[in-house]
């Protein structure tokens, strides 16, 4: 049995999303981690740090090498972090008058967060073509119902007359504006991280800034200066995650409210009871509420990462490690159970 929702057996049918579940598990993690080190090895070379051959010989063998899954879990219980035994193997796969020059001037920070940012490179695109698509759902609601009159309530209480299309609205600006912080956050957000040893790149000199923005561009990340005691970078991203749950969640709220009520709504579907045959459970609105109270509760713990002692942070490090991929994995299924539910809807509000 696994430990988390979003790969159990059976409750992954409520939390589960394999698509991004494949950009954050060790394969993808690790075929990231080969590419930076490959790409360190071709700039440099291109820089006449270390000879061509030798790149030619590191570029060849990350694209074929797989390392000891055993020996890289050993030597994270040692080390505290998987690069130190990745390169030690790795570097035992190269001819040995190459192998020196492998990871040359960096460190498993640049290593580690260069891989999160590649993999997010790639699950970006995936939460902004389902927040298209819950925002193209909503519009085709509101062209289709808009017009129809809604009860108005606030703090719980009848307030006023609304349409359909007031509520509409209050769901989908929201997801609009996630939707373009997202389409940013892909152009410019993710950041190469390179900055040696203590974030200074002090092997380089007066060529570090050069070497670090050719890293970026063969990477095809952003250019940043070295990032690695800074983590408004990433807890930036865990703001715009729970942002889009929380969104998600006011949307599955109000659909289970108006559930509740009756006469308002009509969706297929619907979940079972095991107890009274009759009901339909709107189990897909009531999820939406848990992912989002699960981001928001997240959202804290990736705010206490912020604190790094001095150049760099073990502990506040590795606390993102338990807790970004879980927000990713949420935001990710809430997009999915989003999209089902606007797609189960058949009718709202009165004529």
């Amino acid at each position: 049995m696994n430990a988390t929702a979003f790969a159990h057996p059976f409750l992954s049918g409520l939390f589960g999303d394999d698509e991004i579940s494949e950009h954050l598990g060790a394969e993808a993690d690790i075929r990231a981690m080969l590419a930076f080190e490959a790409a360190l090895a071709h700039v440099q070379a291109e820089a006449d740090i270390l000879p061509q051959t030798a790149a030619h010989s590191i570029v060849a063998t990350c694209k074929y090498f797989w390392p000891d899954m055993d020996q890289l879990k050993a030597g994270v219980a040692t080390d505290g972090v998987v690069v130190a035994n990745l390169v030690k193997q790795l570097r035992a796969a190269l001819p040995s008058d190459v192998a020196g020059h492998l990871h040359y001037g960096a460190t498993s920070q640049d290593v580690i967060d260069t891989s999160l940012m590649l993999r997010l490179k790639s699950i970006f695109p995936i939460l902004i073509r389902r927040l298209q698509s819950l925002i193209d759902h909503l519009a085709k609601l509101n062209q289709l119902y808009g017009s129809r009159s809604l009860m108005g309530y606030t703090r719980m209480q009848a307030a006023i007359p609304i349409t359909v299309a007031d509520r509409i609205f209050a769901w989908q600006a929201p997801l609009e504006r996630c939707l373009q912080r997202a389409i940013e956050m892909s152009q410019t957000g993710f950041p190469v991280q390179f900055g040696g040893a203590a974030g200074s790149l002090d092997k380089f000199g007066n060529r570090a800034a050069d070497l670090r923005a050719a890293l970026a561009q063969e990477l095809d990340l952003a250019d940043r200066k070295q990032w690695q005691s800074q983590r408004d970078v990433v807890a930036d991203l865990s703001n715009l995650l729970s942002l889009i749950t929380g969104s998600l969640g006011k949307f599955g709220q109000d659909i289970a409210l108006m559930a509740e009520i009756g006469g308002e709504i009509a969706m297929s579907g619907g979940g079972a009871s095991s107890a009274m045959a009759h009901k339909q459970n709107p189990v897909t609105a009531e999820i939406l509420v848990t992912l989002a109270r699960f981001n928001s509760v997240q959202v804290s713990g990736m705010h206490h990462s912020l604190v790094h002692e001095q150049e760099r942070s073990g502990a506040a490090w590795s606390l993102e490690w338990l807790i970004l991929p879980q927000m990713l994995l949420a935001t990710g299924a809430a997009l999915l159970q989003a999209n089902k539910l606007a797609c189960s809807i058949t009718s709202l509000g009165r004529d």
